[in-house]
């Protein structure tokens, strides 16, 4: 190949790209025929992954998976000596899962059983790793393969991850937070209210500069934030691009007369859109850096419903009222996880043992939290697992159920705990360690006689995707935190058995008890206001208040977790090599390339994702075992017969059996949400059980009512 051919052959590689994007029929044949281009190019002596990753819209590691003859030597040398690998790896079964090791590769020492394990079921440490040259041999991971989690590298290396990032701790703010003039707009009807002001704007169209016009010619002064209640109007040319995030881009980047996209200002460093396919953010500011003004989305908070302006604003004022009655500088910010962080930094205690701050975990133990701590279960199981016909569909939906998993959460210079160490201790010390603040790098045996759902998470094919083995035998390693191992060898049925491989242990706190209490006492206050409130719409305010409370919670608590800062931007067609090299491409016209790349961890100083991560595993074993002390009872999942689990959805449970669980409106109780009298045919997919789950919340509330 010459260079000539070389750069036609890069034309055509772009014509392929965007018929991938256009043509989504033919998308696994153009994707085959991309990857065969690439490996071609891939063949000219001159050729780099930087030119041919922008021009096939891909990573740079993508093209360089496909090619791996291209990887710039950083990446190789990364390759042939991986971070410690899992130890004694077991081989992959052709399903995706892993087969048992050999019984003569199973030298780990075993230690007791857990004293609150019902059968002898070993809690066992793994062996130390495999020497590095055998690990290097292995067999690259194929597309289907379940993906390797990473794991702490051996030795002084991985020693020196169990630290505190220098000079970047969580502490009390010095500065009062300023509250922005918001306005609430329906775009549908054009109704705007301003405090207790209703206006109604003649929109050209729904566009960012018809809005922006509409809005300043109606209220000139003050205006910083729009929130849009109904329309949606950044999905209003949807049906000109493949995909929703595509039109959200060109709806934020649309030309906007006399406005531009925002740098931020003062100790604000929000600037430059944010692409959500449902809840973006669009930034702007004048041209003569006046005025700044953003564009959001009332969905952030809550359901709207149909909705109109004025109810939600009564919603954020009631919401401002009673978070006011716990912090007397509260101020509402645009996004419930922005008020939710502010919120807790103004509970960081100034006397006492952590006076001087939340210190923030090295960015190599961030890192690892972030790939190896998922968020909640969203499993749909299948038939021939559940019966092709369901007699009936149950719902249950656990109430404001991250605040009931706050009130410990890790603290303090975290330590390793090798396989080694773990085998040393006794059986106290080993049952103490898997009750507290902990995340473990585990190998797990589903029992052989196992006949229910599954109980620890695996990495499934897909970036930060899970799966729950539930197959008797299978055997399987992953990362899972203290709640979920402890309901793996302590479960109703039977223990499965765990072997310990690595961990991260830390010292129990109470880092977001005062946070959460306040905020429960504020949902359960502005709950029954909801309840008992005489006026329909200020009773649909308060719920929708209580809704939001709950979001601040709920989002709160997944800012903490930290995950690597993306970058969006735009490039000109004609300069398309200017993309950067390890960009992803997102979206594309006739004009503009829309990109996105990551840039690492940003040194936050409210990073906390092993607080996260916690409480995300207390939360999934909640979902399969529950204590209720006062009623002397449990709930969840593993407390139903065999075959009747239909899906999990993050805090709910189908099942096709109704349950006599307690609720007493209480953070973490089951509520009864849907009931779908059947026979109904089982769902196969989300769209399917969605529609069957409305269907269930129809007919309960009919049969409420009646």
């Amino acid at each position: 190949m010459d260079a000539q051919r070389y750069t036609a052959a890069l034309a055509e590689l772009r014509t392929v790209r965007d018929e991938i994007k256009k043509t989504r029929a033919a998308l696994a044949k153009l994707e085959a025929e991309r990857d065969r281009q690439i490996t071609q190019l891939a063949g000219y002596e001159k050729a780099k992954a930087e030119r041919i990753a922008p021009a096939a819209g891909l990573s740079l590691a993508h093209v360089v998976s496909l090619a791996p003859a291209l990887a710039p030597d950083r990446l190789t040398t990364a390759e042939t000596n991986p971070p410690h690998p899992e130890p004694d790896a077991p081989a992959a079964a052709d399903d995706g899962t892993e087969t048992p090791p050999h019984p003569a590769t199973q030298t780990a020492a075993v230690a007791p059983a857990m004293a609150a394990a019902t059968a002898a079921q070993p809690v066992a440490a793994s062996p130390s790793a495999a020497p590095a040259e055998d690990r290097a041999s292995a067999k690259p991971e194929t597309p289907d393969a379940p993906r390797a989690l990473p794991s702490i590298p051996g030795g002084a290396a991985g020693n020196n991850w169990f630290t505190h990032t220098p000079n970047l701790l969580s502490t009390p703010p010095n500065f009062t937070q300023q509250a922005r003039s918001t306005v609430f707009l329906d775009t549908d009807t054009g109704v705007l209210v301003n405090r207790s002001q209703t206006h109604r704007l003649d929109l050209a169209d729904t566009s960012v500069a018809a809005i922006l016009t509409a809005v300043f010619q109606t209220l000139p002064e003050g205006t910083e934030r729009i929130y849009i209640t109904a329309g949606e109007p950044w999905h209003r040319d949807a049906d000109r691009y493949p995909y929703l995030r595509d039109a959200v881009a060109a709806w934020l980047n649309a030309p906007t007369p006399g406005w531009r996209t925002d740098t931020g200002r003062g100790k604000d460093r929000m600037a430059g859109h944010f692409v959500h396919a449902r809840n973006p953010v669009g930034r702007y500011q004048r041209d003569n850096g006046d005025s700044h003004v953003e564009i959001r989305s009332a969905g952030e908070w809550f359901d709207t419903g149909g909705d109109d302006p004025a109810t939600i604003r009564d919603a954020f004022v009631l919401l401002w009222q009673a978070l006011r009655r716990h912090w007397t500088d509260a101020v509402i910010m645009g996004s419930p996880s922005q008020t939710g962080r502010d919120l807790w930094t103004r509970t960081i205690p100034t006397r006492g043992q952590h006076a001087d701050g939340f210190p923030v975990l090295s960015e190599e133990l961030r890192g690892l939290l972030h790939a190896t701590a998922g968020q909640g279960r969203n499993e749909l199981i299948t038939p021939p697992r559940v019966p092709e016909e369901l007699p009936q569909l149950v719902e249950y939906d656990r109430t404001f159920a991250y605040a009931k998993h706050t009130w410990k959460s890790p603290v303090g210079t975290p330590r390793r705990i090798t396989a080694a160490a773990f085998a040393s201790w006794s059986e106290k010390e080993q049952t103490r360690a898997l009750y507290g603040c902990g995340h473990w790098q585990v190998r797990v045996t589903v029992p052989d006689t196992w006949n229910h759902v599954g109980i620890l998470p695996a990495p499934a094919p897909g970036e930060r995707a899970w799966h729950y083995p539930a197959t008797p035998s299978t055997t399987f390693t992953t990362w899972a935190g203290g709640p979920e191992i402890h309901t793996a060898l302590t479960n109703p049925i039977t223990p499965w058995k765990i072997e310990i491989l690595d961990g991260i242990l830390w010292e129990d706190g109470k880092p977001l008890d005062d946070w959460a209490k306040k905020l429960k006492e504020t949902w359960t206050n502005i709950s029954a206001q909801a309840h008992f409130q005489g006026d329909a719409q200020q009773a649909r305010a308060a719920h929708l208040a209580s809704r939001a409370v709950r979001a601040i919670l709920l989002y709160g608590i997944g800012a903490f977790a930290q995950r690597p800062r993306m970058v969006t931007g735009s490039t000109p067609r004609t300069l398309e090599r200017d993309v950067p090299p390890d960009a992803e491409i997102i979206g594309f016209d006739d004009e503009l390339i829309t990109w996105q790349k990551p840039t690492g961890f940003a040194r936050d100083p409210n990073a906390h994702p092993e607080w996260s991560a916690a409480i995300w595993s207390a939360a999934r074993a909640a979902l399969l075992t529950q204590r209720h002390r006062d009623d002397d009872t449990y709930a969840g999942a593993l407390h139903t017969p065999p075959g009747t689990v239909i899906a999990f959805r993050t805090d709910a449970l189908y099942l096709t059996q109704p349950q006599a669980w307690p609720h007493h409106h209480q953070p973490g109780d089951y509520l009864l949400k849907g009931h779908l009298t059947g026979p109904l045919s089982a769902p196969t997919s989300e769209e399917e059980l969605l529609i069957v789950r409305n269907a269930g919340r129809a007919a309960l509330a009919t049969a409420r009512e009646t």
